[in-house]
């Protein structure tokens, strides 16, 4: 049976998939990227493959690929939180998809495998910023503050690897980190083992302080966007910056923009007060998808911008 794996290279892909094959060890063939890139399974080769694992990725972008694969006889096992469009019904597709926005694929997986790896789930949610999913979970076992502490900051830094416009942009490959990751049933145990927390808590830190010099644009009393230069570290630090920028002032909703040729790419977070309905500002646009509580637009022209802080505006107004 030839098999392929394909995930998001955020900290939720990473550690859903490490769960997945902790529990369920496989020779798989592994498709990843950065995070933004969600059109995975249209990448994949499926010729003559018959079992098909995808973590947190939108089944709304991939559907003609998704399509495709089952038409050619492939099982597919799909695992995701994020707007899933219409699932298709088919006996070779087994969809586990919640889209509360309390939830990400690792929790979901986390259900799945009855805990049997939660610790890497933990580190997920943190790393997605479902701070409150997290600790909620951690408080269900045995772990001190100090190593809550430690799974924040490693799933964190494992998120702030994924955001970039391409491979180059990041400090370790999503490929690399998946082969590394598996090999510990602990979390905790990679990062006494290994250098990967340290190394990208050095660049997370550096590149943080520079996004924190750059002037935030309040719109309006529930809207604010910030621009980051097309640079490396503006594109690796835009998602973390917006989930520090939403953690801060949870009343309002945030557009973390990142300069590109003719526009922008578009982190979007809802207030976290209303976490919700920020894939329905997203989708929009031609280029957007996402998630209740964070979403995300991949271009968005120049001349749109003000569009984009109309239909926040419309979204979220508080009267």
């Amino acid at each position: 049976m030839t098999e392929v794996d394909v995930f998001n290279g955020d900290a939720d892909g990473l550690c859903g998939i490490t769960q997945l094959r902790l529990a369920q060890p496989k020779q798989s063939a592994v498709v990843t990227g950065v995070k933004r890139d969600n059109a995975l399974l249209m990448q994949a080769s499926l010729s003559g493959v018959s079992q098909v694992t995808v973590v947190d990725i939108s089944l709304h972008t991939n559907l003609d690929a998704l399509n495709k694969a089952l038409a050619s006889g492939c099982k597919v096992e799909w695992f995701d939180h994020h707007h899933p469009g219409e699932i298709p019904k088919h006996t070779n597709l087994t969809a586990h998809i919640d889209t509360d926005p309390n939830v990400c694929s690792s929790l979901i997986i986390n259900a799945h495998l009855n805990g049997q790896f939660q610790n890497w789930a933990i580190a997920a949610a943190f790393g997605d910023n479902l701070d409150q999913s997290a600790q909620e979970l951690a408080a269900s076992g045995t772990l001190s503050r100090k190593s809550i502490a430690v799974l924040k900051e490693l799933g964190n830094c494992i998120n702030y690897n994924s955001y970039g416009e391409s491979i180059e942009d990041l400090h370790y490959h999503p490929e690399e980190l998946c082969y590394l990751m598996r090999q510990f049933d602990e979390p905790l145990s990679m990062v006494a083992e290994t250098e990967v927390l340290q190394v990208l808590k050095s660049y997370y830190a550096e590149d943080l302080g520079r996004a924190r010099k750059i002037l935030t644009q309040i719109v309006n009393d529930d809207v604010a966007i910030a621009v980051l230069p097309n640079e490396k570290w503006g594109r690796r630090i835009n998602g973390i910056y917006a989930n520090e920028l939403a953690n801060n002032f949870p009343k309002r909703a945030h557009a973390l923009l990142v300069e590109k040729e003719n526009g922008y790419t578009v982190s979007i977070r809802a207030p976290k007060s209303n976490p919700t309905n920020a894939q329905q500002v997203a989708l929009k646009f031609e280029t957007g998808g996402g998630r209740h509580a964070a979403a995300g637009i991949q271009h968005l022209p120049n001349d749109q911008l003000i569009r984009l802080t109309e239909a926040l505006t419309r979204q979220y107004f508080s009267s």
